[in-house]
C-alpha cells in the first residue's frame, strides 16, 4: 500500500482514520478538504484544485483522504489500495453533530485555516441522502476500479481490518 485513498461518507471518520494511518505507513497525507476550500468558507476555483490535485497524485506514495466526486477518478487512476469507510448514515449523522459540538468555531486539523466548524443544515441534509445520491455516484465510479478495494462496513470491521494488517 504505496498510494492509499480513504473514501465514505461525511462523518465516517476519514480524517481521523488517515492521520493515524499515514504516519505508521510512512505516507504523506493529504486532506481533499484542505486543497478544496481556502479561508472563509471560499471553495477553491476547480481548475486550482484540479491542478493542486494532480500534484499530489504525480508523487510515488501517498495516502489521500476526502471524496469529492470530481477528482475521484484521477486519484483512482494511480491508487494501488482504497479504503472505503462504508458506514451507515445513522452513524455518520451522530459522529458530525459530535464534531460540531467538540470543535465548533476552530478549524479542524483536516481544514484550512478560517474554516472555522459550524452547523450547516444544507450540509447534514446532505449526508442523510447519501446513501440515493454521492454514493450512487461512488459506487459506479469504483465500478472500474481493479486495485485493492477495501471495503469496511463498521467501526468493528475496521478495528479488525487495522490488526489483520498491523495498523493497530
Amino acid at each position: 500500500m504505496r498510494r492509499v485513498l480513504i473514501i465514505g461518507p461525511c462523518g465516517s471518520g476519514k480524517s481521523t482514520l488517515a492521520r493515524d494511518l499515514a504516519p505508521r505507513m510512512g505516507l504523506l497525507l493529504t486532506h481533499m478538504d484542505q486543497l478544496g476550500w481556502q479561508a472563509g468558507w471560499i471553495e477553491t476555483e476547480k481548475g486550482e484544485l484540479h491542478a493542486r490535485l494532480a500534484e499530489v497524485v504525480a508523487r510515488d506514495e501517498w495516502l489521500i483522504e476526502g471524496n469529492y466526486g470530481s477528482t475521484l477518478a484521477p486519484r483512482l487512476s494511480r491508487a494501488d489500495t482504497v479504503i472505503y469507510l462504508d458506514f451507515p448514515i445513522s452513524l455518520c449523522l451522530w459522529r458530525l453533530a459530535r464534531r460540531v459540538f467538540t470543535h465548533r468555531g476552530r478549524a479542524r486539523p483536516d481544514m484550512p485555516e478560517g474554516c472555522p466548524e459550524r452547523f450547516d443544515a444544507a450540509f447534514f441534509w446532505y449526508v442523510m441522502n447519501w446513501n440515493s445520491g454521492p454514493r450512487v455516484r461512488t459506487e459506479g465510479t469504483l465500478a472500474g476500479y481493479t486495485g485493492n478495494l477495501v471495503r469496511l462496513t463498521s467501526p468493528a470491521m475496521l478495528a479488525d481490518w487495522r490488526k489483520a494488517n498491523n495498523l493497530d
